[in-house]
Formats: C-alpha cells, structure tokens, sequence
C-alpha cells in the first residue's frame, strides 16, 4: 500500500479525486488506502483503480514507473473515463465562486479548491509547514502577473514534475526556453551537492544583494503608500469630504491626480 500511495502521490491524484473517480466518500479512501492489501477493496472499487493505474492486478504496483509517458497515459484514462462526471458536478455549482467561468475554467478552480482544502484539512501538524507553504503560494499568485518569469516558474516545475511535456511552451517559447535551461542549472547544481566548490563568501554575499533588493522594494513600497494616504487625505480635504466612499470615489481620484500634476508642474 505504501508503494500505491507514493505512485498517486507522484501522478497528482489526491484523496478527493480519488474519492470522485472511485464514486465513495473521502473517509471511505483513507479507509481504502489504511488497508494492508488493495486485494481487500470492493472488487468493484478494486477494478476502476487498477483501470486507472493501467495495470491488471496488484502485483503489478511494483513494476509502474511514473514518468511523463506514463502521466500522460493515466491522465487521458481520467479524462476518458471521468470527465463527464467531474464536469457535469462543477457545472451544476451554482455557488457565486463559478460565476462568469466556462466549463474548464469552473473545472480548474474546483480541483485547485478541493486540493487545498484536503491538504490544510490534513494539515494538524503545524511543524510540516503545510499552512506557510499555501500561504506563499497566494502570495506568489497575487505576484504573478507582474512579472512573466513567475509563470516561467510554473511552467518548469510542471515539466520536472512530469506533469507536462518538456518541449510544450505556453508563453513565450524562446524566453521560456533561456529560463528553464538557467533553472534546471541552478536546480543541479543546488540538487546535486556541487555548491561545497562555490565560494561560502560569495554565496552570502549573492545572499547579502537579494536581501537589499527586497528591503529596497518594500521601502518604495511604504513610501509609496504614504504618499498616495497623505494625498488622499488632501484630496478629500480640498473638496470638503470627511471621507471617501462609492459616491465620491471618481472625484477624490480626479482630485488626487491633479494634486499630482501640481507637483510635476
């Protein structure tokens, strides 16, 4: 069983995936999985994840090397075999989140909810830094559209992951091809032990630059903040305001603008 964990965990298949794929509860697969021998399972659940492993009985757990060929192969059983189901339930949500999404989309963002429920759900030893892991990854997706290279990121982990073949580019194909091929040298180079040959003062001194460079952000940051506050506060005063609301939004941010353009003149 420990093996059939590792290969889901390796295809991306979680828990509540599982649980729709096989059409049980998401108790009922830990249940499953805290079984010693998958031959245990209801012969019925037994057969549709052995379809979905591509294999014919259990013995042959063992032999299954995930790779991307073998990925992709599992992922198209999922689409043939439980895409209308999946579909058919994002569809029918009629929760305010789906608004405004097509069936994909509505699909994507139910898989990426359930996702991370199941793993803060999971999450009850703060030691694992499940919960910090999740909330960089907001802070990485709030981020993301200011700078191109985030989803370059995305990108080549998706492909050394497996989960995506190494020569499809979504984005810009040459800049995309120059950032991967860095990454993955910095990726072996850091993986593979080689930094013991790197200069220690250089590495904290590269270290030392990435540190200023943020301190630097967040300074402009801050001082940026200030200065749009303190113009609020002027523009609000100037037009005899005690606030600014919905109704006289669109004037406070014309008469922010014009104090500005005082200031340039």
């Amino acid at each position: 069983m420990d093996r059939l964990n590792e290969i889901l965990h390796e295809l991306g298949i979680s828990k509540v995936k599982l649980a729709k794929f096989l059409g049980v509860s998401r108790q009922m697969i830990y249940n499953y999985l805290e079984m010693d021998d998958i031959n245990k399972w209801p012969k019925d659940k037994k057969v549709l994840l052995l379809n979905l492993l591509g294999i014919k009985s259990a013995d042959e757990l063992d032999q299954i090397k995930v790779d991307t060929d073998y990925i992709l192969s599992v992922e198209s059983r999922v689409n043939s075999l439980f895409e209308n189901t999946i579909k058919s339930e994002v569809i029918t949500d009629t929760s305010t989140i789906y608004n405004g999404l097509g069936k994909k989309q509505k699909e994507l963002l139910s898989n990426i909810i359930n996702l991370l429920k199941e793993n803060l759900e999971d999450d009850t030893d703060s030691s694992n830094g499940t919960y910090d892991a999740y909330l960089y990854l907001y802070h990485f997706l709030q981020a993301m559209e200011t700078s191109k290279e985030l989803k370059y990121i995305l990108a080549y982990v998706s492909k050394a992951a497996g989960f995506v073949k190494p020569l499809e580019y979504a984005f810009d194909e040459e800049e995309q091809f120059l950032f991967e091929s860095i990454m993955f040298s910095a990726m072996t180079l850091y993986n593979g032990g080689n930094t013991r040959g790197l200069s220690k003062v250089k590495i904290a001194e590269s270290h030392r630059r990435f540190i200023n460079q943020i301190e630097h952000k967040m300074e402009e940051k801050m001082s940026r903040t200030l200065e749009l506050n303190t113009l609020k506060v002027q523009a609000v005063k100037e037009l005899g305001y005690t606030e600014i609301n919905e109704t006289n939004a669109a004037e406070v941010l014309e008469k922010i603008a014009e104090i500005q353009s005082r200031k340039v003149s």
